[in-house]
């Protein structure tokens, strides 16, 4: 029967890989059927429980303990692999390992004074004042170490925001600077292509995807996979973002995340339009509804999105100019639609369009049955009605032919001081009303009327269906709708595209409004990467292998990782 030898170390702290590899050796050893090196953290405990290995001085270990766990059939040699412990840390991998390293990031610094990174990965709850002390000393921060809890994320970025500095992570596993990978990245050539990822390995695969397709990067900033979460606000990515778009060296961007919230993607997205440059976009769980719009093109997959960035860095596309939406005639508090539709079609195609501006369309006949209007007659915020449905023809004409009942909801519409936007459809041709903008534009021009006497602007969107070998004649009906003073398409896409950017304006949540951030100096980015490496050791030999000065620091929890004394210790040096 196997036998359990145990040590517990107090007021020790060696890096996770270290004792991963201790934990190896002394499996390994003959004689040694098992053997687990861990923190006496609750989740380890429950880790040995479940390979047997779980003794009673492990059970009565508190977070801040190193324990050692060694199983044999032979007491002897389970004690003997106990002994040689101090033996296995003290081995060195190379004669580097000799040199005295410092203590404190203030030593650190004083050895490398023109470092602008500080790697983190100690354990999660050290780590955010690690990220302090290194913010402290104007140091942007690459932090990896996770179960670093949500509250102390959006301190740390807070702070972030207010000093300029870059904070990638928690949990941020990957990030390219100048051509150094730090973290878990890959070797990728320089190019003209950023990268903004709320995703360690979809940044790894973009980038390597761009490489290989002969691209390079310039930037790939990681976030942290919470950053795009709505209690964040995605404050790193949006710092980023601002980033790549001031670069002059970027010339596409690329954005990748998880699933993002809504609310803070569409934060990003507001962002992106004002770029200046392309952006390619991979929101992963989030479906685009077009490929390309305006300057942003959706891609449907993490290779797609590399393809289309390399092939956007070889084929520049004419600089996009966004349309000038005058969203400064409007008044404050106007920022609804209502649609008024004579064609079902029509109305289904506006819904859908407007997914990629809205975060919701109430209808009496939705694409969405959740968005299903309750009352026909009474809009609800954003509504698009189709006035051909059966509950508004039983003993009428369709709205093609008779135009009364839309007129009257126009009007109606319009004393709403909600409403920013009316859009309609005039459909001509055979079997239709024999001239509809004889009706409609009177009506128009009576409902802008309406708002202006309020001190309102209202916008009418107008799509004309039809031909000018229609009875009614495409043109005649064009030009008196916009003497009415509506704005005029023969495309319904169009129309709804205007009018989603109009109400995307004008609902614009700025999420980065919570935090208000100060400009990212980019020269600390462009100059040679140099970097403090706090925690995993095989971070500091990536950055030694590529070539980059760094220093590693010899770091210990202070006070034993004792919080009650680690806090006490904090407030004294506040009066040194």
């Amino acid at each position: 029967m196997a036998v359990i030898k145990t040590q517990v170390r107090t007021g020790v702290y060696y890096d996770s890989a270290r004792l991963m590899q201790l934990q190896r050796t002394l499996a390994n050893l003959p004689g040694v059927e098992d053997a687990g090196v861990v923190m006496g953290t609750e989740t380890n405990k429950e880790l040995l429980a479940r390979v047997d290995l779980l003794s009673p001085e492990a059970i009565n270990s508190r977070e801040n303990d190193l324990v050692i766990v060694v199983s044999s059939d032979d007491p002897k040699i389970a004690e003997e692999a106990i002994a040689q412990v101090d033996e296995l840390l003290a081995a060195r991998k190379d004669i580097s390992e000799t040199v005295a390293r410092p203590r404190t990031l203030e030593a650190a610094d004083e050895i490398l004074p023109e470092s602008s990174w500080v790697l983190i990965s100690v354990a999660g709850r050290f780590a955010a004042r690690v990220a302090r002390q290194t913010m402290a000393l104007g140091k942007h921060v690459f932090l990896f170490s996770d179960n670093v809890s949500v509250e102390e994320e959006i301190a740390l970025k807070a702070e972030a925001a207010e000093k300029g500095l870059l904070v990638m992570g928690p949990d941020c596993g990957t990030a390219i600077v100048n051509g150094i990978g730090l973290g878990f990245a890959n070797k990728v050539r320089k190019g003209p292509i950023g990268m903004v990822a709320a995703a360690g390995t979809g940044l790894q695969q973009v980038s390597s995807r761009i490489h290989q397709l002969g691209g390079g990067l310039t930037y790939g900033i990681g976030t942290g996979g919470r950053d795009l979460s709505e209690k964040i606000g995605g404050v790193t990515f949006l710092m980023a973002l601002d980033v790549l778009i001031r670069d002059p060296e970027t010339k596409v961007i690329v954005l990748v995340s998880k699933p993002p919230s809504p609310i803070v993607a569409e934060e990003v997205l507001r962002q992106a339009r004002e770029a200046g440059k392309p952006v390619v976009v991979n929101f992963i769980g989030r479906t685009p509804i077009s490929r390309h719009v305006g300057n942003l093109y959706y891609a449907s997959g993490l290779d797609d999105a590399a393809t289309i960035a390399v092939d956007l860095a070889k084929n520049p596309p004419a600089p996009y100019v966004a349309p000038e939406l005058g969203l400064d005639r409007f008044s404050k508090g106007q920022k609804y639609l209502r649609g008024l539709f004579s064609g079902g079609t029509l109305a289904y195609e506006a819904q859908y369009l407007l997914t990629e501006y809205l975060p919701k369309v109430y209808a009496n006949a939705p694409i969405n049955k959740a968005n299903k209007l309750m009352d026909a007659l009474t809009s609800v915020e954003h509504t698009i009605v189709d006035l051909g449905e059966d509950e508004f023809t039983v003993g009428r004409l369709h709205p093609m032919m008779d135009n009364e009942l839309r007129i009257r909801r126009l009007l109606d519409e319009a004393k709403d001081p909600e409403v920013a936007v009316i859009m309609l459809d005039v459909v001509i041709g055979f079997g239709s009303h024999e001239d509809p903008a004889s009706e409609i534009a009177p009506a128009i021009a009576k409902a802008k009327d309406i708002a202006k006497k309020a001190g309102r602007y209202l916008e009418v969107a107008v799509v004309v269906t039809g031909t000018d070998e229609d009875p009614q004649k495409l043109s005649a009906q064009i030009e008196p709708l916009k003497k009415a003073g509506a704005w005029v398409s023969t495309s319904n896409e169009e129309v709804v595209r205007y009018v989603g950017s109009l109400l995307q304006g004008l609902n614009s949540v700025k999420v980065a409004e919570k935090v208000k951030a100060t400009p990212v100096d980019l020269a600390t980015l462009k100059k040679p990467l140099e970097a403090i490496n706090v925690g995993l050791e095989s971070f500091y030999d990536n950055l030694k292998a590529q070539g980059t000065p760094a220093v590693h620091l010899d770091w210990r929890p202070a006070a034993g990782g004792n919080e009650k004394l680690i806090g006490i210790l904090e407030r004294l040096k506040k009066y040194e």
